[in-house]
């Protein structure tokens, strides 16, 4: 009975390395971990993209000053308007009165802007209109259809499904 318990252990001992040494050879035969690939988990989100931009190369234009091309004062940027696909389709200017008293908002086409040099807070963007065309305009009003002045009828209307 004895040798039979003794049989029964080794057996069970050599199935155990046989075992063993089939799943290193497996191992060995595998690619290094740095080739195998990964499946993220599906609950994990994907990694954020960076981009990175030089402090010469983009700048604020909420507050900035708007000029003619004739440097006449034609108020500042207030607010930018974007399409439900977030293309900026226009901007808001300030524009007239003194100190904040008769002005007006008027939403200009993006494309009318022209960012020459904003390098500083006191750098202008130049619009492409006439003082006269930017009185003339109709006011924006938030929450009612909004009518942006563009230059030389370059502006494409917008469309919103209600």
């Amino acid at each position: 009975m004895r040798a039979r318990s003794l049989f029964t252990l080794i057996a069970v001992s050599l199935a155990a390395l046989s075992a063993a040494a089939s799943q290193a050879q497996n191992d060995a035969n595998a690619p290094p971990p740095s080739q195998q690939k990964s499946t993220p988990s599906p609950a994990a989100p994907p990694p954020p993209s960076v981009t990175i931009i030089g402090a010469r190369d983009a700048h604020g234009v909420l507050g900035r000053d708007v000029r003619s091309p004739t440097d006449e004062d034609m108020g500042h940027i207030v607010d930018v308007i974007v399409d439900r696909v977030g293309m900026v389709r226009a901007a808001v200017i300030d524009f007239g009165g003194f100190l904040g008293v008769g002005s007006r908002r008027i939403a200009v086409d993006w494309n009318a802007l022209h960012f020459g040099r904003i390098a500083n807070k006191s750098d202008s963007i130049t619009l492409e209109l006439t003082k006269d065309q930017v009185t003339a305009a109709p006011e924006y009003k938030e929450d009612t259809p909004i009518v942006v002045l563009g230059a030389s009828g370059t502006l494409q209307p917008l469309q919103f499904d209600h």
